[in-house]
């Protein structure tokens, strides 16, 4: 049986229109094999919409967001904040999943590495709560009850998928008050889920414990700021940012990206790797309910990098992005 979704695009800055031309390729494989059918409706955002238009978020784009499944969101550049950090708040998609594995190929650190950073995503320092007082500056770092319970549980659940292991990574010692708020509520949820094993780690000893034993994490939860940090360190471990996708969801929407920025010297040069958005549509695959979709990319990505086929600079090719998004297509086609 057919099933159609209408999906927001934004193409995004720098290297993000050659990911999303990258990317749609292998969508349009997808609809060859699976009963999974697209429809994509172009969103603008980001520093070359401002440029043109005068807003990096227009309204009509965040109208689109409301009338579609779900968006899928190439990178775009320093109006982030205003692009990005707007749209989590606005849609509520408190919880950014960012999975950081070893793909044979990919130059990983080790063969060995699968962990889940669940990040809070609409609170903290990212709130934007900042104020000049004279000639000194002041930033207020939110962390409410709520956002730590429903973080903590998001993280609990997709531990019992997974592992059943449980790291929360804080600040409390210096930070009693926020980070001590988001310990303490941890540490209840915990109590929630006995079959999960639980534990905590400072944030300046997880960056080390990152580096020295990236093998044994498995769902690492923490709050904004220090997840956005910690996932861009584990995805150097994982083979770069070029491999890292992330998804920003929360109860009634969802959207899904690359963790990493635009990359504007890079832009036209047709050398970016194309699996960190290629990555996230399949994310987005999966939270829609298709996992059979999801999986013949992750098998197609998984061939491609095993196989040492049309490889990018980055992880050790001499392809471009076109070559390795074709090359990752033809594999989900030769799936049927």
């Amino acid at each position: 049986m057919t099933k159609a979704y209408k999906i927001a695009l934004m193409p995004g800055d720098g290297i993000g229109p050659e990911q999303t031309n990258a990317t749609l390729e292998v969508l349009v494989a997808i609809e060859q094999v699976t009963p999974v059918k697209m429809v994509f409706i172009e969103a603008p955002g980001g520093d070359d919409c401002l440029k043109k238009r005068g807003e990096a978020l227009p309204a009509d784009t965040v109208q689109t967001l409301r009338s579609t499944d779900a968006c899928l969101k190439a990178p775009v550049g320093e109006s982030a904040a205003d692009v990005i950090v707007k749209l989590r708040q606005m849609f509520d998609l408190y919880a950014n999943l960012r999975p950081i594995k070893s793909y044979p190929g990919a130059m990983a650190a080790r063969d060995d590495i699968d962990m889940l950073f669940v990040r809070e995503n609409t609170e903290d320092l990212y709130k934007g709560y900042e104020f000049r007082v004279g000639e000194d500056t002041v930033g207020l770092r939110v962390i409410t009850k709520r956002g730590c319970q429903r973080i903590a549980e998001m993280a609990f659940k997709h531990a019992m998928k997974r592992r059943k292991r449980v790291t929360a990574v804080h600040k409390a010692n210096v930070l009693r008050t926020t980070d001590g708020l988001f310990r303490e509520v941890c540490n209840s949820v915990a109590l929630k889920y006995p079959e999960v094993a639980f534990d905590e780690l400072y944030v300046d000893n997880a960056s080390m414990q990152l580096i020295k034993r990236p093998h044994e994490f498995d769902v690492i939860v923490t709050t904004n700021m220090f997840g956005d940090i910690l996932s861009d360190e584990a995805a150097q471990l994982g083979g770069g940012l070029g491999m890292a996708a992330g998804a920003n969801v929360g109860d009634r929407y969802g959207l899904f990206e690359p963790i990493h920025g635009s990359a504007p010297k890079h832009a036209g040069k047709n050398d970016a790797n194309p699996v960190s958005m290629i990555l996230a549509a399949k994310m987005m695959l999966e939270w829609l309910g298709e996992a059979d979709a999801a999986n013949r990319i992750d098998e197609a990505v998984l061939a491609t990098l095993r196989e040492k086929k049309a490889l990018t600079r980055d992880i050790g090719g001499t392809a471009g992005t076109k070559e390795m998004a074709a090359e990752i297509a033809k594999r989900v086609l030769s799936n049927r």
